[in-house]
């Protein structure tokens, strides 16, 4: 199994994961243009993927859900809830699957567990994708450190967490009160000290490598979120960042 970031953060998010002959994308918060370029960067067609699989209704997961669809003839996949939410904004949209929280979809040679989370989109999940024995995490708009979560990173080879925000540079940033309260709080994003404690208890496990995604603009950076998961959980666990703003290297589990 192979995956790439083809950007992580507040101004857009997509992921795309291979195994076998299937290639899939999770969330469309970038658009056509670029998701078809950074994957065509890497010799893959984004017209050959099996599908794109959304995780919640908010702008930066699925706001380019529809040209994905309609451009490239990409069958969609969400939870009716978020579909609801978000449609009225998409445009027109021919092929779209609903499933629940908790479903797992098959894929090829690929299924993918969908977890539910605790963040304030309207029917949020993760996604922990398994190909050959090999097991992905796409963990990102988590809320908090909610139960499940602590006991799937034990489960996993490899990931994309997020470690969103450092928590004196939210204090002391631009945003106004009640936004700083909504990122803090038990439906917003993890912090770097968060994601990397979750780690902590995993760090000697299944884990091979480690990607830092969803890194807010004002309130983080990349090096600031590496130095804080470096001190918490030590040196032996390969640590990678998601751009906000390219497409990353691509990784194999």
């Amino acid at each position: 199994m192979i995956t790439i970031p083809l950007q992580s953060g507040s101004n857009g998010n997509c992921i795309y994961v291979e195994g076998g002959k299937t290639g899939l994308l999770f969330d469309a918060g970038i658009t056509g243009r670029q998701a078809a370029r950074r994957l065509g960067g890497y010799g893959r067609d984004i017209r050959r993927c099996g599908a794109l699989i959304i995780s919640h209704d908010h702008a930066d997961h699925i706001r380019c859900a529809g040209v994905f669809s309609r451009k490239f003839d990409l069958p969609v996949y969400a939870t009716e809830a978020t579909w609801a939410r978000a449609a009225p904004e998409l445009g027109p949209v021919s092929n779209v699957s609903f499933f629940r929280p908790g479903d797992v979809l098959h894929f090829g040679e690929m299924s993918v567990r969908t977890v539910p989370t605790p963040h304030d989109g309207a029917d949020g999940v993760a996604f922990v994708i398994r190909c050959d024995g090999a097991q992905l995490g796409i963990l990102t708009d988590l809320g908090h450190p909610f139960r499940q979560l602590r006991r799937l990173l034990g489960e996993l080879d490899a990931a994309y967490l997020e470690s969103n925000y450092d928590p004196d540079m939210l204090e002391t940033g631009p945003y106004p009160p009640p936004l700083k309260a909504r990122i803090r709080g038990p439906h917003g994003h993890l912090s770097n000290v968060e994601a990397a404690r979750l780690v902590a208890e995993h760090v000697a496990g299944r884990l091979r490598w480690l990607v830092l995604a969803h890194l807010s603009e004002f309130n983080n950076r990349p090096e600031l979120a590496v130095a804080t998961h470096r001190e918490i959980i030590g040196s032996d666990l390969p640590l990678h960042v998601a751009s906000r703003y390219h497409a990353g290297p691509m990784l194999e589990i």
